[in-house]
């Protein structure tokens, strides 16, 4: 008990040394004011580093209440108490703000303030730690060399013009961004009205007195527009105005930024224009797929009535009052080949005859046709250069182009006038607005002077069904099948028209040199028909095609025509059929089916049976020639003769090669 006496003493006085120590210490800083309150805010100690801050001495300011170092305003506003308050609440209070001394001289001071509380938690007051900051006199030059540094900061910024705007809006200063990119030395802008930078229908709208308006209301305007230069010339501009208030809250100007973003918005109207092509193409490529697609079906449902309609006309008496139904029947069967060749050529998937053609040939050889066509209102006018090249395409589809142009043009011009067929050689690099590879082109244009279109008529005009035609006047493929046609040969169609001053249409297509076209002999395409010799015997003929209507209809015309038939849905069964049969005369095979396809069957056969006479019937272009040699082409809808003269011309290809 003893022992645990003497330790319990000896702690005692150890913690009482401690204390005693800590006071020593705490009194002799000289340099911070540090002492205590009570919770309501009466100083309980003091140091030596309060007394010289301050000039009270410990026996003045111990039992006084803290509020005397405090200004009038400051103490009207209690913001003693609410220090003290934060620092209890919250558990510190930091601030910087002007002290009062004994003398009644401000001190700048920061301050610290920290709750104490005993051992049971309760608060039993606060400690304060307050640091006189360096004289005000020195906090102004420090001010004055923040604001120094701050002038040169922006003085030196060259990408954008900083510059000050009084409340009226008169420019104040001016740093080197802004001389470079306005083109105003100070001297020339500073007391100028700042609506000097803004083009005149924005001046007569009052947007810079709106904009000042605006930043004076909502503390900040942003906004992007043109803006003119010193000497004239515009440029976009990105600007910020903010207002700027003094103590007082009151508006004493205003600060404007401004960029110059011309080429940033160039680049974004550019990639939108890219991403606005993108998408054009892929909706055309949807419709054109589509569009394809209805062709395809709708040639084999006029394939099966060409067909029952051959047979009709040959069982029917010469003075058959049915036999005129007939034939006004075939005349619509015609008509609506015509359409689904118009609907390949949209879907570019209409079969082409490529060959060097000579424009100036070929529009010589068509413009009386067009006279009588266009009537007598049309003056038809022609400019062409001395040494025009070739180009690459089928040119009756390019007739039929011009034609459909011609008529467009005639269409558009209700009192008459010029239109205008016209061709330049041109060579392009990979920036060309058209968007083709890099090579050599002849731009073939047809010009009206027509009313011209808008911007959401011109957007829709080559679409498949679109036109402004009355109806029953226009089937709305004619722009359709020129743009599918140039697509298909390699090249481009632009369109360019605004409302009231006409259009021009222009076919850039892929071109050869002029004496590559006349190797050929005619620069013209001119397709001759030679009727072969029928084939005099019965043959056994199996015909391929996955459509029903199709396969049924043309097997009994075969079989009208004295042929044996067999019919199969696939080129698989067709290939079993060839396996287990030696008799087998011809083959004729559609080309769209599932699984394997119709030239794939054709290598097929002629890998196996290269002395088997075969017809490949399609309506589709996309049939390489390498995989369809070997074959007789015949073009979808065919009828009576053309399937007769198809037969005979397979079995004397086979023959002459045998």
């Amino acid at each position: 008990m003893a022992n645990l006496s003497t330790k319990i003493a000896a702690t005692s006085l150890s913690s009482q040394a401690a204390e005693n120590r800590y006071r020593l210490m705490v009194e002799s800083i000289r340099d911070y004011a540090i002492f205590m309150l009570d919770t309501r805010g009466v100083v309980v100690s003091w140091n030596r580093g309060a007394e010289r801050m301050t000039g009270y001495r410990a026996d003045e300011m111990i039992g006084q209440h803290i509020e005397c170092f405090y200004s009038l305003r400051d103490r009207d506003e209690n913001l003693p108490r609410r220090e003290l308050d934060i620092a209890r609440n919250e558990g510190r209070h930091e601030c910087e703000n002007w002290r009062l001394r004994k003398d009644g001289q401000p001190y700048w001071a920061h301050a610290v303030t920290e709750p104490v509380h005993d051992e049971n938690g309760a608060l039993t007051g606060f400690v304060k730690v307050v640091r006189a900051l360096p004289e005000r006199k020195e906090a102004d030059k420090t001010l004055r060399r923040s604001q120094e540094q701050f002038r040169l900061l922006v003085q030196s910024v060259t990408d954008y013009a900083i510059f000050m705007l009084d409340k009226d809006g008169h420019v104040s200063s001016w740093n080197y961004g802004a001389e470079r990119i306005k083109g105003y030395r100070p001297e020339e802008i500073i007391g100028k009205h700042f609506s000097s930078f803004y083009t005149q229908a924005d001046r007569d709208a009052g947007e810079p007195q709106k904009n000042l308006a605006r930043a004076a209301i909502h503390g900040r305007v942003e906004t992007e527009g043109w803006r003119v230069r010193k000497d004239g010339t515009r440029f976009w501009a990105h600007v910020i105005v903010d207002r700027i208030l003094d103590d007082n809250g009151e508006l004493i100007g205003f600060a404007k930024i401004t960029r110059d973003v011309t080429e940033q918005r160039e680049a974004a109207q550019e990639l939108d224009r890219a991403r606005e092509a993108l998408f054009q193409s892929q909706k055309t490529e949807a419709i054109g797929k589509l569009t394809g697609g209805v062709a395809h079906d709708f040639n084999n449902l006029l394939m099966v009535i060409q067909s029952c309609l051959d047979m009709m006309e040959l069982k029917l008496p010469q003075d058959s009052p049915l036999r005129r139904l007939a034939q006004n029947a075939q005349s619509a069967v015609q008509r609506g080949a015509a359409l689904t060749q118009r609907m390949l050529a949209f879907a570019r998937k209409q079969e082409l005859r490529v060959a060097p053609v000579d424009i100036v040939s070929l529009v010589a050889n068509m413009t009386e046709l067009l006279r009588r066509s266009l009537g007598p209102q049309v003056n038809i006018r022609t400019m062409f250069p001395a040494a025009l090249n070739a180009v690459k395409t089928d040119a009756n589809q390019l007739e039929l182009a011009l034609m459909n142009l011609s008529v467009n043009a005639r269409d558009a011009m209700d009192e008459g006038g010029n239109l205008t067929i016209a061709a330049r050689n041109v060579t392009i690099n990979a920036t060309h607005s058209t968007r083709l590879a890099p090579g050599d082109y002849v731009c073939l244009s047809v010009t009206d002077e027509g009313e011209g279109m808008d911007e959401e008529t011109l957007a829709k005009a080559t679409e498949p069904f679109f036109t402004t035609k009355g109806v029953g006047k226009g089937t709305g493929l004619g722009l359709s099948m020129v743009h599918g046609l140039t697509e298909q040969s390699g090249g481009r169609l632009v369109i360019k028209s605004s409302k009231g001053f006409g259009t021009r249409v222009e076919m850039w297509l892929p071109s050869v040199a002029p004496q590559t076209a006349h190797d050929t002999g005619d620069t013209t395409v001119v397709l001759v028909s030679t009727k072969p010799t029928h084939a005099a015997r019965s043959l056994r003929v199996v015909i391929v095609d996955d459509d029903p209507l199709v396969r049924t209809t043309s097997g009994a015309v075969l079989q009208d025509m004295g042929h044996r038939v067999t019919e199969v849905a696939s080129a698989e069964e067709a290939l079993q059929i060839l396996e287990s049969s030696q008799d087998v005369d011809v083959l004729i095979t559609d080309h769209a089916m599932p699984g394997m396809t119709g030239a794939q069957l054709v290598s097929e056969v002629n890998i196996r049976w290269p002395t088997l006479p075969v017809v490949l019937a399609t309506g589709y272009a996309e049939i390489q020639e390498d995989l369809s040699d070997g074959a007789t082409r015949l073009s979808k809808p065919y009828d009576r003769l053309g399937l007769t003269e198809a037969i005979a011309k397979a079995v004397e290809d086979r023959r002459v090669h045998a």
